[in-house]
């Protein structure tokens, strides 16, 4: 039963509450007689007073430093954490009845939550502003440099110019490229090749100073932070994860990351940056420094503040931690994350990043509404975004496995170079490959006009004149039949060529030492497919208005379809697809277009994409890289329906020693150390006797280390055979014996019990919903044995024949 621990390298010498033993199918034999319960023996008689209100569980000693705290890797025990927050507010209530500095005191502590959204919004917010700026800056750098300012992007260096014309208004005098400031020359081969060196070699310094960063000072920084954040949310503790270096290096890497050009995004590793701003932010604050149960709730909020942030989507942000990310979410957390969400937004409002006075980052403006008929393409997008969103699952795990399996995760930085080589190497040729993933989607989910100088928009009237940059066809608005010119092939072309490139390339980019988001490729390849199909659309309905599905609505000369809207539409597919996110999907999406009357066509690509991609596979990305990474996280989405029984599962099992357990008296100091010494267990069961087996209480490794530590520190004459009592009379000893060690304070009284017949689909409910470290488990008065979150983590994967042994912090 003893274990070396779990955690590798990561824990030698630790104690674990989630210690792995081989889970058999045996049985338990009860027919052995149980001793009776014995009050007298080793017992003193207590006189039970009534007296004011009685506390549910004796607490822990808050005077003794780490008396209370959870070890690294470790999982919290949110009913001890309620319950320690419970007396804390009775506390403060009953003191506010006798000061006035009292009742300002609880007046303060029950504003200190408000405040504390409030900082966050603001810090979370100015930080989202400066990575928006500093990223579009360095991603224009790869391109060319501004003569008024190096610190001016392509847009607003071109912004003051006077010689811009509104058809090339990306050019102007004041912008160069890097083959005009270096020989002289804008056009041509030699000017090409300048351009195309420069900026691979832009995109690799971007991509190795990331990495390098990384590696060096915050290794925690590395990917998108939203599985993590999922477990930690869980209950689980992964210090420094949500630490300030992983703050800093995160806000920098991150600006790196998106300006070197890899198929990345900032949107998740934002919810990451926020939580850390939160986390950092809690210590000033007691009530939820000294709380996991309370920080987390923080926590749960700062996810919103993250997509709040990331999207410019208040209400969205809100709705993806309570459907995506939170584990525990009461409705002032609701609350409150409503009002973090509402400062966040207002601050990067008012840094205005985008320059367009928008807080949304994809605005768009459809002129023609969508009929009834486009369901069908809208559906077909969203069983594409499925079946995106299974492939790239399923692909990318098998990458991520392979780089922890083999030697390639033996050379992180080399990985990262290669594959930024690679994508600068196949993306600067063509130009939607070139731009950014936020300008390739802005520019798939514009509706062409007369002035659009983009290739999308290259149509031919009827006279073969070409439309997008000139004025009207005999005398129409020209948005009426618009078959598509040569530009329009052209754009569809690289569109193909592109689609295939992301596709291929977000695999082996998501997952890499660098910090890596997925909600922006996942829309840009959705986005480039629902264009395709509305560009394909447009032309059919133009072809053949006699159809009998055009003739009813989309009459000669009318403007029936907008690829603009099959963009927006496919993006929201494959995102679904891919996270299994839908009412906070939709919600998100239409916050960040402000297309609101287009929310069913987003419900239906959305609803058919989560139902497509759940036919061929339960797990999101996220909930597969937990799995993947062996994270302790109980799925509140995976239902458990084996017909198994809590003497399956509990430990020890039938070839295993006899569980470890603490007398309430009869055990000294050295007997106390040695069973510590001996075990990695976090925490020990106390009996009456070793013989009855009758349970008192629990005790955590932890708090008895430190008490211990603490009594032979300050408590005089204690010693080695000393007597250990976790019960609050004064022994029967001569006396001339040592004084004895009273850990009566540190004992759980209320330890979470079950039955040997309890079946598993209960225990896995109690343990999801009371947010459980573990139970122990008794029969007819007696323990028998002891469940852990692992315990049920490693039972579950056997019953879905995966490897048990996967269950493992790595």
């Amino acid at each position: 039963m003893d274990n070396e621990g779990f955690y590798g390298d990561h824990y030698n010498g630790v104690s674990s509450d989630d210690e792995l033993v081989d889970i058999s199918d045996v049985s338990v034999d009860f027919s052995e007689d149980v001793p009776p319960l014995d009050f007298s023996a080793g017992r003193c008689k207590v006189e039970w007073v009534q007296s004011g209100s009685p506390k549910l569980m004796d607490l822990l000693d808050e005077n003794v430093p780490g008396i209370g705290t959870y070890e690294d890797f470790n999982t919290i025990d949110w009913v001890r954490e309620k319950s320690k927050d419970r007396d804390r507010h009775r506390e403060i209530t009953n003191k506010s009845k006798q000061s006035t500095l009292a009742l300002l005191l609880r007046v303060t502590d029950a504003f200190s939550g408000w405040l504390l959204m409030l900082l966050i919004g603001l810090m979370s917010g100015a930080l989202a502003g400066g990575i928006d700026i500093a990223a579009h800056w360095m991603t224009d750098l790869k391109d060319g440099v501004c003569l008024n300012g190096f610190w001016f992007n392509h847009e607003h260096c071109c912004w003051t110019s006077n010689e811009t014309t509104f058809q090339e208004r990306d050019k102007c005098p004041q912008w160069r490229s890097w083959a005009e400031l270096m020989f002289g020359v804008n056009e041509g081969a030699s000017a090409y090749v300048v351009n195309y060196l420069m900026y691979v070699c832009w995109a690799l310094f971007f991509a190795f100073l990331a990495v390098s960063l990384v590696r060096a000072f915050a290794p925690y920084a590395c990917g998108s932070g939203i599985p993590e954040i999922k477990t930690i949310l869980s209950g689980f503790i992964i210090r420094g994860y949500l630490g300030k270096w992983t703050l800093i290096i995160k806000t920098i890497t991150l600006v790196l990351a998106v300006s070197s050009g890899l198929s990345l995004g900032k949107e998740g590793p934002l919810v990451h940056v926020a939580c850390c701003c939160a986390n950092i932010l809690c210590h000033f604050f007691t009530k939820y420094s000294r709380n996991e149960a309370k920080r987390r709730e923080v926590l749960s909020a700062a996810s919103a503040v993250g997509v709040s942030v990331a999207f410019g989507a208040p209400i969205g942000g809100v709705l993806f931690s309570l459907e995506e990310v939170s584990y525990y979410f009461p409705l002032k957390t609701l609350w409150r994350s409503f009002f973090a969400a509402l400062v966040a937004a207002f601050t990067l409002r008012s840094i205005n990043p985008f320059g367009n006075s928008r807080l949304v980052l994809f605005y768009v403006e459809f002129h023609t509404p969508w009929h009834l008929l486009e369901l069908l393409p809208f559906i077909l997008l969203g069983i594409f975004g499925g079946l995106w969103g299974a492939f790239f699952i399923r692909a990318n795990i098998a990458w991520c496995r392979k780089r922890k399996t083999t030697r390639l995760g033996h050379y992180p930085v080399l990985e990262v170079l290669v594959v930024t080589l690679a994508t600068a190497l196949l993306a600067f040729p063509n130009e939607y490959t070139r731009m950014s993933s936020s300008e390739l989607i802005s520019e798939l989910f514009n509706d062409c006009g007369l002035m659009d100088s983009s290739k999308l928009c290259e149509y031919t009237g009827k006279s073969g004149k070409v439309l997008g940059n000139v004025t009207a066809v005999n005398g129409s608005n020209g948005l009426g039949d618009r078959p598509a010119g040569s530009g329009l092939y052209t754009a569809v072309w690289q569109l193909v060529l592109a689609l295939l490139f992301k596709m291929f390339i977000t695999v082996v980019t998501f997952g890499m030492k660098v910090p890596s988001g997925l909600f922006i490729p996942s829309m840009a390849v959705g986005a480039i497919a629902g264009r395709l199909l509305g560009v394909a659309m447009e032309q059919l309905a133009i072809s053949h208005h006699d159809w009998p599905v055009f003739r009813g609505w989309c009459s000669p000369g009318a403007d029936c379809i907008t690829p603009g809207l099959y963009a927006m539409v496919g993006a929201a597919a494959c995102l679904g697809g891919v996270t299994r996110m839908t009412v906070s999907l939709v919600v998100i999406m239409f916050e960040l277009t402000g297309g609101l009357e287009y929310i069913v066509p987003l419900m239906a690509a959305a609803m058919t994409s989560k139902w497509v991609a759940d036919a061929l596979g339960r797990e999101g990305i996220y909930e597969a890289h937990i799995r993947l990474n062996g994270y302790p996280f109980l799925e509140p989405k995976e239902e458990f329906h084996h017909k198994t029984l809590a003497v399956d599962v509990m430990r020890p099992q039938r070839s295993d020693p006899p569980l470890s357990v603490l007398r309430e008296s009869g055990m000294t100091v050295e007997d106390v150390e040695r069973l510590i010494s001996d075990t990695t267990y976090s925490g020990f069961p106390v009996v009456i006797t070793q013989e009855s087996q009758r349970l008192v209480g629990f005790v955590l490794r932890k708090d008895l280390v430190i008490s211990l530590e603490n009594a032979q520190r300050y408590q005089n004459g204690v010693v080695s055979v000393s007597a250990v009592l976790f019960t609050e009379c004064d022994p029967d000893s001569s006396p001339n014996a040592p004084p004895a060690v009273k850990l009566h304070s540190i004992l759980d009284l209320s330890p979470f019990t079950v039955t040997v017949h309890t079946p598993m689909e209960t225990v896995v409910d109690i343990f999801r919903k009371l947010g459980l470290r573990q139970c122990l488990v008794r029969q007819n008065g007696r323990l028998l044995g002891i469940i852990t979150k692992k315990d049920i983590l490693k039972h579950m994967a056997q019953m879905a024949n995966r490897d048990p042994d996967s269950i493992l912090f790595n």
